[in-house]
């Protein structure tokens, strides 16, 4: 199967002075992937000048006349900017001329958009963003991390579907093990919101392992991790700002006087080996879940290497028939009859 990606390429901190170095790298350890550049057609081809790229039936240019600010709202950029890089590769996933659309640009745009261009899946109320940690065992699918401030415990269910299917293709694990987020392991802990999510998850046939806290995540107690978008955001930048830190104490630590920085060469080794664990750019790539198409949001400040990560994670999803799987699993469980209440 040809699996044709449409990147927008103005988006981000770096827009293509990122993007482009990284869907030509991706493309060289992918030669039969299809890229469509999505941007300002002279800021591509000047940045394809520079890596002396040349565009050809795999990597093909679509012009678009505007760009979304990383601190435009969203409402303007749907409603105002209907030819922006980020409307048209979502557009391009509308049309089928692309399979998925990969942008590192306004996260509360790209949603807008996504979601008003696509539409949600039979059985989905709310897409989610399901985002990767990692973890002593190796990684913890995460969602939502920001899209829904507000759930129901119906809108909880649901991600754990989309998070458990999420698991299955890009893992081939049968049954994903799923966590609720909460502020303690006891059945009688939590709102009313989570304790009734809790016994919809118990009654839903998915493989529910009960309630997780926060440090169960960086364990990797469960494949999968479900909360509402206020907690897993402020869990993302926690992490996010930790990890951080902990490099910038390491740094002043080695640098403290000559022994210090003695033995900061000596580990050199297993200083490269933490910061590869840890590095964001290995996980870069969230993916908005639940709607009629692929899209992969990468973060708005990642490198090329980071932004390569995200395509490749459009590409694997698609390659692995995620909306399948997550649209057959709703189907089998019922849910795609379900109508939003709220």
């Amino acid at each position: 199967m040809d699996i044709t990606v449409a990147i927008d390429c103005m988006g981000g901190d770096h827009g293509p002075g990122v993007t482009i170095p990284a869907a030509l790298n991706f493309q060289k350890s992918h030669p039969q992937s299809k890229l469509v550049l999505v941007g300002l057609q002279e800021a591509i081809e000047a940045e394809l000048r520079k890596h002396h790229a040349t565009l050809g039936p795999n990597l093909r240019l679509h012009h678009a006349t505007q760009e979304v600010g990383m601190d435009e709202a969203p409402a303007l950029a749907l409603r105002g900017k209907k030819d922006s890089s980020m409307r048209v590769a979502v557009n391009m996933v509308k049309s089928g001329e692309a399979h998925a659309c990969v942008s590192a640009g306004n996260t509360g745009a790209l949603m807008a958009i996504s979601r008003f261009v696509l539409k949600t899946l039979p059985g989905i109320d709310r897409p989610a963003i399901a985002g990767i940690m990692p973890t002593v065992k190796g990684e913890t699918y995460v969602l939502d991390l920001g899209a829904n401030v507000n759930c129901t415990p119906e809108h909880l269910l649901q991600f754990a579907i989309m998070g458990a299917m999420l698991v299955s293709a890009m893992h081939h694990k049968e049954r994903p093990s799923i966590g609720l987020l909460n502020i303690g392991e006891e059945e009688i802990k939590g709102n009313e919101v989570v304790k009734q999510a809790a016994e919809l998850l118990r009654a839903s046939g998915l493989n529910f392992y009960g309630n997780v806290e926060g440090d169960d995540i960086f364990k990797g107690t469960t494949d999968v991790v479900v909360c509402d978008g206020f907690v897993g955001n402020v869990a993302l930048k926690t992490a996010e700002g930790l990890a951080k830190m902990l490099r910038d104490f390491l740094k002043q630590e080695f640098k403290r006087n000559w022994f210090t920085y003695l033995c900061g060469l000596m580990a050199i080794p297993v200083l490269s080996a933490f910061r590869r664990r840890v590095d964001p750019a290995r996980y870069n790539g969230a993916s908005l879940l639940g709607l009629k198409g692929i899209v992969v949001k990468s973060h708005g400040s990642a490198d090329s290497f980071g932004f390569e990560n995200a395509i490749g994670r459009a590409f694997d999803e698609v390659h692995e028939g995620l909306l399948q799987r997550i649209s057959q699993r709703l189907a089998e469980s019922g849910h795609n009859n379900i109508v939003e209440t709220t």
